[in-house]
């Protein structure tokens, strides 16, 4: 699954089984779900696309506003063939799996660590967002340095410590990738968007099975204040899995747990 270091492939198929939709989080892309791929294709066709306004996806349109980002992520259900489908995602792709779900679109939801779910009047989700831009407009600089930063121990460690704990077995090159992806990331109109738009959620509409997977040790999401939302008004009644000691991202941090997870589930 190498890819050249100046290439963002659009999506992933593979496998055989019922279909799964893989969603990635803000500034990712669909490559975050290869270490568990092999577990997911053993029981599904994986269908794993990068999102609009990410490196490889659909350009985002102007002006952009919630609905028309969630028709984009059905317009790539609907060309893949896929009328319902299992669906996991992370982070902001937990979110939009959740809104797919409240669409009808789901068979089951496994969100790893899903956005929007501050509780009412808790604005530090602003900051959160603030800070997911600025880094990502720190980027740029490193691209040429990619395959140099992540060659080393340090420098895997620098470009991990936000999203994982254990970061020792993901490959240099797909760390590389990573940093490349989230420096080409279309960011701003999508920060623009959450601030203006907020989050949410017809959780009332979900009517498929749902688990919701965080790690206690998350640092782009803290547990149990970035779960407040969907744990008392959105979602409680969820199959809620806790992992001790893992960060933002389990299917790059533990992704035989996650795998496991997520087959358990769907």
């Amino acid at each position: 699954m190498l890819r050249s270091a100046d290439t963002f492939v659009p999506l992933y198929r593979g496998g055989e089984g019922p279909p799964l939709v893989c969603l990635h989080g803000f500034l990712d892309t669909w490559r975050t779900w290869e270490l568990v791929l092999p577990a997911l294709e053993r029981r599904h066709e994986v269908f794993a696309p990068t999102l609009p306004g990410h490196a490889g996806g659909a350009e985002l349109p102007d002006p952009l506003d919630g609905e028309a980002l969630l028709a984009l992520v059905v317009r790539l259900l609907d060309d893949a063939g896929l009328e319902r489908a299992h669906i996991v995602g992370n982070s902001l792709g937990g979110y939009l799996a959740l809104r797919l779900a409240a669409l009808g679109r789901a068979e089951s939801v496994v969100a790893l660590a899903p956005a929007g779910g501050w509780a009412e009047g808790d604005d530090s989700w602003v900051d959160v967002v603030e800070n997911q831009r600025s880094l990502q407009e720190s980027l740029e600089p490193f691209v040429p340095l990619a395959d140099e930063i992540t060659s080393t121990v340090e420098g895997r460690r620098m470009v991990t410590e936000l999203v994982v704990e254990s970061f020792e077995h993901i490959p240099a090159e797909l760390l590389a990738h990573q940093l490349r992806g989230a420096a080409r990331c279309a960011a701003r109109p999508m920060v623009d968007l959450a601030l203006r738009e907020g989050w949410s959620l017809d959780a009332e509409r979900i009517d498929c099975p749902v688990r919701i997977v965080w790690g206690t040790s998350d640092r782009v999401l803290p547990w149990p204040d970035a779960a407040a939302r969907y744990r008392t008004d959105w979602l409680p009644q969820a199959d809620w899995v806790l992992l001790d000691g893992v960060g933002h991202a389990p299917q790059l941090d533990v992704p035989l747990e996650t795998a496991a997870l997520i087959n358990g589930f769907s």
